[in-house]
């Protein structure tokens, strides 16, 4: 039996469902109002923000067709002679609506050249064409093709903010998804609506009742269990460098993501330094933290000189060299041996 993905199944079909990016949907709802409408906008934000998803629900709400909605993947119609092609379709009337809507993902993938055809046809449209942009990286897109673009900058969206649309969710389809189980997928998404979506389906396939718990997240996602990391960092705020390379062999052992493991390293060494320094920011922290609090509050009671800002950039540096590494804890291990010097 085969079941629709989740984020095909919710994806907003209005703007009043897209969530956490208000600032754009109430500016093209205005100019929808108005009348207004700019023959070109460019949406750019992080992947799974909803950038194409807002496209194809301005398409809709101006009345365009399926049949006038014509959607791009520019990764893969990238030269000089897709755009070409372009420029002469987008003279020809539309099928049964008063505009097309050319919706072009990924813009930033077209080459210079490709680029440079399409600015004649930005500059001087057909009165009943609209273009609509998206790219994950805005610093690629020639200044002249911005120039012409209504510039839109989706947000990502908070970890709160997609725990709780992810309970949501789950909730929809008969789950219980615990909030530290949530809050964990969130994490793993990294601000992505879609990929957060595609890892609790994995979840809920995996799930053998109706309760999503921290533990069956963590098994899907190939993360660490949570003790693993505090003992790490108690094991730090020791200077127990024996029992260090111990849990770094037992991730090993039991075939963790070793990029997940220092991503959670990262985390929970940035909260306890905002526990320590940040006295604004306090009680944000230990709303994330949870049940957790009083362990962290506990390490950070010594006067420990492991807990820093010179550990965090270590570890930092050893998440960034993770992908390339033959040898998974290797960046990992290197990283304990620089912090405990």
């Amino acid at each position: 039996m085969t079941h629709e993905a989740l984020y095909r199944k919710y994806r907003p079909t209005d703007f009043k469902d897209v969530v956490g990016q208000g600032h754009v949907t109430d500016v093209l709802q205005g100019s929808l109002k108005q009348g207004t409408i700019s023959h070109a906008y460019l949406f750019y934000g992080s992947r799974g923000t909803g950038k194409t998803t807002v496209a194809r629900i301005l398409a809709k709400r101006l009345g365009v067709s399926t049949n006038d909605t014509i959607e791009i993947d520019a990764a893969s119609n990238r030269g000089i002679d897709d755009i070409r092609e372009l420029r002469e379709a987008v003279h020809t009337l539309p099928f049964d609506s008063e505009y097309k809507v050319y919706i072009i993902d990924e813009v930033h993938m077209l080459t210079k050249e490709a680029f440079n055809a399409l600015l004649k046809t930005l500059e001087e449209p057909p009165r009943h064409v609209i273009f609509v942009l998206a790219t994950t990286e805005l610093d690629k897109i020639p200044e002249t093709i911005l120039s012409r673009c209504q510039v839109f900058t989706f947000k990502d969206p908070t970890a709160k903010m997609l725990a709780e649309h992810l309970k949501e969710l789950a909730g929809k389809e008969g789950y219980i998804l615990a909030t530290e189980s949530a809050e964990l997928i969130a994490f793993m998404a990294n601000g992505s609506f879609r990929d957060s979506q595609s890892i609790l389906q994995k979840v809920i396939s995996y799930s053998g009742d109706k309760k999503l718990d921290h533990g069956e997240v963590s098994r899907v996602v190939g993360a660490p269990p949570k003790k693993l990391i505090q003992d790490f960092l108690k094991a730090l705020v020791s200077d127990d460098t024996t029992k260090l390379f111990e849990i770094i062999s037992e991730a090993q052992v039991h075939t963790l993501n070793m990029e997940i493991f220092l991503k959670l390293l990262i985390k929970h060494t940035r909260q306890m330094l905002l526990l320590r320094y940040a006295p604004d920011m306090k009680e944000e922290v230990k709303a994330e933290l949870g049940d957790d609090t009083s362990f962290y509050l506990e390490l950070l009671k010594d006067d420990t000189k492991r807990i820093t800002s010179k550990t965090l950039e270590i570890l930092l540096r050893a998440e960034g060299r993770q992908g390339k590494a033959f040898i998974q804890t290797l960046p990992l291990e290197l990283a304990v041996i620089e912090i405990m010097e």
